[in-house]
């Protein structure tokens, strides 16, 4: 597993240009594509100016990182990107490599330059409403500025895409959320038949 590229590297995927990524078959400095043979594969994606910029610390990414990893996941990330286009351009580039999970951290709030919601929506297929408001139900709980997020979460071909806040304490909630869902939603992205994983009938029902 690579670490966080150097936000310098000029790195392509096909058609797309994302700054610290590149997509199967392209030799450049940073973070490459994740290994075709692991079961699941996730990419960690930080859309933050300052940490991109080397002023500041990112200190969500890893903890996205990590919890993957505890899960049995191959991650590649996290991709620290400046806000904006550059988001936009990353994302573009792991639905080339056909990932099961893209998480983002930060860039949904409303600060001018808080724009991840904005470059997830163009590549969404279908919104997952019901998993974006959990993340803000959820993180209204520890504060009420969680309500603020405008974070997204929705399929890209058979990709999970969400949007996570960009706080640890955001964070944190976002991933208690996942926790519940995520096997299930990529189980069905893949096809599989949960019908002999439905709960039971209650004891004596018809």
């Amino acid at each position: 597993m690579s670490g966080v590229p150097d936000e310098t590297a000029d790195v392509t995927a096909p058609g797309v240009t994302a700054p610290g990524v590149t997509a199967p078959g392209v030799t450049a400095p940073g973070v490459t594509a994740p290994d075709e043979t692991a079961r699941r594969r996730a990419v960690v994606v930080v859309a933050s100016t300052r940490a991109a910029a080397g002023t500041a610390d990112d200190t969500t990414g890893p903890v996205i990182r990590d919890w993957f990893v505890a899960r049995g996941w191959l991650v590649e990330g996290p991709v620290v990107v400046a806000d904006g286009e550059p988001v936009g351009a990353v994302l573009e580039a792991a639905l080339e490599w056909g990932v099961d999970a893209v998480v983002t951290t930060g860039g949904t709030g409303v600060s001018p330059t808080d724009a991840t919601p904005e470059m997830t929506l163009p590549v969404l297929d279908r919104e997952l409403p019901g998993i974006a408001e959990e993340l803000r139900r959820r993180g209204a709980a520890s504060t009420p500025l969680a309500v603020l997020s405008r974070g997204l979460a929705g399929v890209a071909g058979g990709t999970f895409v969400v949007n996570l806040p960009g706080s640890r304490g955001g964070v944190r909630d976002g991933l208690a959320v996942l926790e519940d869902v995520l096997d299930h939603v990529v189980d069905q992205l893949r096809g599989v038949d949960h019908a002999q994983n439905r709960h039971p009938s209650p004891e004596g029902a018809a």
